[in-house]
């Protein structure tokens, strides 16, 4: 089963010290499991911002939208992006038995 994690890039109005990528969620799914976790972490990331007052989705493809959050005293800017894990070095090969 493929990993996956959603990922929040701070764009605007974060601390320089805050710009650290965040990690929403990791987890095992389907593709249409991972993309359904995407669009949940858009419809609910607030990042530390208090009373959400307005939230503006822009959607950029099928893995990442750039959302624009305005809290009680300002207003943020993330990129929410799906990716899935393509290679561990750590996690052990699978060897095929030979035919």
């Amino acid at each position: 089963m493929p990993r996956w994690i959603v990922l929040a890039v701070p764009v605007a109005g974060v601390a320089e010290t805050d710009r650290e990528t965040r990690t929403v969620t990791e987890f095992e799914g389907s593709a249409e499991e991972a993309e359904m976790a995407l669009v949940r972490a858009v419809d609910t990331f607030e990042d530390r911002l208090w009373k959400v007052r307005r939230r503006e989705i822009f959607k950029c493809s099928d893995r990442s939208y750039f959302i624009r959050i305005q809290g009680r005293l300002t207003t943020c800017g993330f990129l929410i992006q799906l990716a899935e894990l393509v290679h561990d070095s750590d996690a052990k090969p699978v060897v095929q038995p030979f035919v």
